[in-house]
């Protein structure tokens, strides 16, 4: 793989960690706030799901960001982009 396509991959997963962040804080707000349990519960476990995804998203890009500390930059700038 060219170092082009693999700092792609990078940036979409960095987009898709910024979006499932978004995701979480909208279902985080909306906790408890149902007088349905039933509600409440299914609110729970979407919250759950979305930090799970996240987690994993992370490891994904933990393991494709360069060892040599060369993507330190090139991370700042993508986060930066995004507002994180």
């Amino acid at each position: 793989m060219t170092a082009e396509y693999r700092r792609g991959q990078r940036d979409g997963l960095r987009l898709t960690l910024a979006v499932l962040a978004a995701e979480e804080a909208k279902w985080e707000a909306l906790l408890g706030e149902s007088r349905s349990w039933r509600t409440n519960q299914i609110r729970e476990v979407r919250h759950k799901t979305l930090r799970v995804a996240q987690s994993r998203v992370q490891t994904l890009l933990n393991r494709m960001t360069p060892k040599d500390g060369s993507g330190d930059a090139d991370l700042a700038a993508a986060l930066g982009k995004v507002g994180l």
